[in-house]
């Protein structure tokens, strides 16, 4: 194993806090843990990395400290659904946690059926609301 990358700050934790805060309207339980990832290839060793970890709406959200001011990070229902940001690796924390909460975010209204920018030629059996 490689060396483990410094703990997350004072600050950084306050930065998480915020801006869950911003996102949900409420305060939300983050945990502290560390995680064991292979950060290259198959064979290289695994590095145990400071995580931080929420759940909210249904959704589980972890971001891993890789080294000084570098983070990854993913959302996942369960073991079989896991998505990530598109972007590998972030080099600042408040990109990363708004990149992840808005990501998840698309793809919260996404499972709802909610698609911006769809108009009615793209529902083929749309005759209109209901009429009561």
């Amino acid at each position: 194993m490689t060396q483990k990358p410094s703990d997350f700050t004072d600050s950084e934790l306050k930065l998480v806090n915020q801006s869950l805060m911003e996102r949900y309207g409420h305060a939300v339980s983050l945990q502290v843990a560390d995680a064991e990832l292979q950060l290259g290839g198959e064979d290289d060793p695994l590095s145990e990395c400071p995580t931080l970890y929420w759940e909210e709406r249904g959704a589980h959200f972890v971001i891993f400290k890789i080294g000084d001011s570098r983070y990854m990070t993913q959302f996942f229902y369960n073991e079989a659904t896991q998505f990530g940001t598109g972007k590998s690796i972030f080099d600042n924390l408040g990109d990363c946690v708004i990149t992840l909460l808005q990501v998840q975010s698309d793809h919260e209204r996404q499972m709802q059926g909610v698609r911006s920018g769809m108009t009615a030629t793209d529902f083929d059996d749309y005759d209109g609301p209901l009429v009561v």
